[in-house]
């Protein structure tokens, strides 16, 4: 094998490039290492030009279960299937990161693969851009790279930051950031976050520690292309026909103000392209689709010339102002648990929320979680209509996942714990109609639904989009409540989504080759501003969360037993669960490992299954009182059910404060008395007396003193001394 080692310290850990024959036939390949996880990144340019209108460049995340050490969990299915949405997030990282750094006029296929071959304390998402970078920066691809990627983490209370935690780190209790940045050369191109309520001066300072990390991991990757990259494949444009030019020169009178009509502008840049095609009559579709590339960049060069000089938007916004809001709580159907409409500008989302028990948790099984129970989940849906067109409904696609992914980021952060709300929480947010940012418009409905549906949320989240128009670092122009053309023509899509104190995620994609950090700053403050005004509106809407949850949401009733009585809970192959669940009529009984259990139905049978394992599991202490039947008669003495399997002796001594000469007299099978437990004996075996809690029963029982009797009469160890009995045999095996 031939192979090539390159190493540098990151963070205080080793990271590892090795170039080898393992992919030969690749145009570029590399295995990363960091700590014990590697991954093989290949990257392969097609030699032909595809027919199409746009760069066909796609990017794979490949999770193999052998990486962690495992085989499939399925008994039927052992081979991995459709990525897991671990594995399209993380290629979708990967897309974002390295896209802008290709010239979009190009038209032969470009593929990258990240294959994970072994994981272990870190994530592979990281490793797979430096792959990525390397891959195609060693190869012949044309591509302006390298680009970097480190992730950055917070603990509460501390000033420092971690550089590439792992992910204990990020899953302990104490993280409230986790950052995860891309750049090059002092800008940034590619920004995930998701945090705990973290302000914008945090937030701020934990960029500028990423700036410092990507610009080692940029120098240690400069330091290999410049020694074993391969020359690149030139790529020039096709040459512009000069009709095309001299037709729009005829057109352009009405341009501008038919783009900056005060509308949207999507439907009259749309109408004004169909226009300018028909008037200049060109006879192959190679000359067309010149056409509409020429039509395009001079949309874009007025929107920004507009932007950046005349502070101008095309629908006469100001460049800070956001479109009109309507948020609406519940009203949907009583059916739902909880619902939210948010309205955004012709940007139009319902949400509906469902809530189940804990039974109803997904299980996720990928190479970084091991059957993970997940609680929150949150799910978009992107119907055709929503943008006027048909298409295909139905199944899912990475953006899809994606934009709910980020939603349910954003909501996290504010999301009960399980030991105050108990409940599986689902929500699904339906862009019904869509022209900017309907992730950030699900954020909003998504808040409302839960708060509609009683769920006591730490506080209200809300989301706004932020775009640019950039040309240098002293040419530009931020924009507030970015829409369809404005993200489509601008060179930014910066996303931020938090509560009035603070950040919960942030996604950021741009379409130039790097943002300075000096924009995002300024952008990250004036989003701060729209979400404050985005907040108010909601919470005129719905201040706090309704007091009661929705009367078609189940009930869920939390107990605990001692860890040892689980088992018994359980019974043998399920059968006490079974039984309580046939006899009550609840739809899930749940029993955690630290003894927690959680009783979920609806109308009382949950109460009813819980006092049940209440009784099974008691642990009865000396002076409780109970009332119970009397279950069996013996000459020394009854036993008293007081709950569950538990059952006491009442010694003949403690049932009246006199001598009385037989049980039977006293009491009979199915009597229920009233007892106080007197004690628990060294063997754990519970004493009970009725004498204690009620010295008149036998005078009520028309009982008197029996004379004559001698101390021990036969009684099977009736002792007046100490009201004790002998060893024997009560029968039956039972806890007493």
């Amino acid at each position: 094998m031939k192979q090539k080692s390159f190493s540098a310290q990151i963070g205080g850990r080793t990271l590892t490039a090795e170039f080898t024959d393992l992919a030969e036939q690749a145009s570029g390949s590399v295995i990363v290492r960091y700590g014990d996880t590697a991954i093989l990144v290949t990257a392969v340019m097609g030699s032909k030009d595809k027919e199409m209108d746009y760069f066909p460049l796609t990017v794979e995340f490949e999770e193999r279960f052998y990486a962690a050490g495992r085989i499939l969990g399925s008994r039927f299915v052992r081979r991995e299937g459709r990525p897991a949405d671990s594995a399209i997030l993380s290629g979708r990282i990967v897309d974002r990161t390295i896209r802008p750094l290709f010239n979009n006029k190009m038209r032969k296929d470009v593929q990258v693969i990240a294959t994970v071959l072994s994981i272990a304390e870190d994530d592979p998402d990281v490793l797979g851009v430096i792959g990525a970078s390397l891959a195609l920066g060693t190869s012949h691809i044309p591509w302006k790279g390298p680009v970097s990627a480190v992730r950055i983490g917070k603990k509460k209370g501390s000033d420092t930051f971690q550089i590439n935690p792992t992910y204990a780190e990020r899953n302990s209790p104490d993280a409230e950031l986790d950052l995860l940045v891309c750049g090059r050369d002092g800008t940034i191109t590619m920004i995930e976050v998701g945090a705990k309520e973290v302000t914008e001066a945090v937030m701020e300072s934990a960029f500028a520690e990423a700036m410092k990390q990507l610009d080692e991991v940029q120098a240690f990757q400069k330091k290999v292309i410049a020694e074993i990259g391969k020359q690149k494949k030139e790529f020039t444009p096709v040459e512009m026909n000069a009709s095309i030019p001299e037709g729009f020169a005829e057109f352009e009178a009405g341009f501008e103000s038919a783009i900056f009509s005060g509308t949207s502008g999507k439907e009259s840049i749309y109408a004004l392209k169909e226009k300018f095609l028909a008037k200049i009559k060109l006879a192959t579709p190679e000359l067309v689709k010149m056409a509409d590339d020429y039509f395009e960049d001079r949309v874009e060069a007025l929107m920004d010339k507009r932007a950046i000089e005349d502070k101008k938007r095309v629908d006469g916004r100001k460049l800070d102002e956001i479109r009109p809001l309507y948020a609406k709580a519940g009203g949907m159907s009583p059916i739902l648990h909880g619902s939210g409409i948010f309205y955004r500008g012709e940007t139009h989302v319902f949400s509906a929320l469902t809530l189940g028990g804990p039974e109803d948790s997904q299980i996720v099984d990928s190479i970084e979680e091991r059957e993970e129970k997940k609680r929150f989940m949150h799910h978009y849906n992107f119907p055709p209509f929503s943008v006027g067109e048909t298409g295909r409904v139905g199944g899912l696609n990475r953006r899809m996942i994606g934009h709910g992914a980020l939603a349910e980021k954003a909501l996290s952060a504010v999301i009960p714990e399980k030991e105050v709300f108990p409940y599986t929480i689902r929500l699904v947010s339906e862009a019904f109609s869509s022209n900017g940012s309907t992730s950030m418009a699900s954020v909003c409905a998504s808040t409302l639904a839960m708060m509609d549906g009683g769920v006591p949320i730490k506080a209200p989240v809300a989301g706004i989009a932020m775009g640019v128009i950039y040309e240098t670092p002293e040419r530009y122009a931020i924009l507030t409540d970015i829409q369809g053309p404005e993200d489509h023509y601008g060179d930014m899509d910066f996303k931020v989504a938090g509560t009035k104190d603070g950040i919960t995620a942030i996604q950021l994609d741009v379409k130039v080759e790097g943002v300075p950090m000096k924009i995002l700053a300024e952008a990250l403050h004036q989003a701060k501003t729209a979400r404050m005004q985005i907040l108010d509106v909601i919470t005129k809407e719905i201040a706090t969360p309704r007091a009661d949850l929705s009367p078609r949401a189940p009930k869920i009733v939390t107990l605990t037993v001692p860890v040892d009585m689980i088992g018994m809970v359980i019974g043998p192959g399920g059968k006490n669960i079974k039984k309580i669940q046939e006899e009550t009529g609840v739809t899930g009984i749940t029993i955690e490992d630290d003894g927690s259990i959680f009783v979920t139905g609806t109308a009382d049978s949950p109460e009813k299954a819980a006092e049940i394992i209440r009784q099974m599991t008691k642990v009865w202490k000396a002076g409780e009182v109970a009332e119970g039947p009397v279950t069996r008669l013996m000459n020394f003495g009854a036993f008293v059910n007081i709950g569950g399997k538990t059952e006491g002796l009442v010694h003949v001594s403690e049932i009246a404060p006199f001598r009385i000469a037989t049980v039977d007299e006293a009491l009979k099978v199915g009597d229920i008395v009233k007892v106080v437990v007197k004690e628990i004996d060294d063997q754990g075996r519970v004493n009970l007396s009725i004498k204690m809690i009620d010295p008149e029963f036998a005078t009520r029982k028309g009982l008197k003193p029996s004379e004559g009797m001698p101390p021990s009469a036969d009684r099977g160890g009736y002792n007046d001394r100490n009201g004790g009995r002998r060893n024997q045999d009560s029968g039956g095996g039972h806890r007493w």
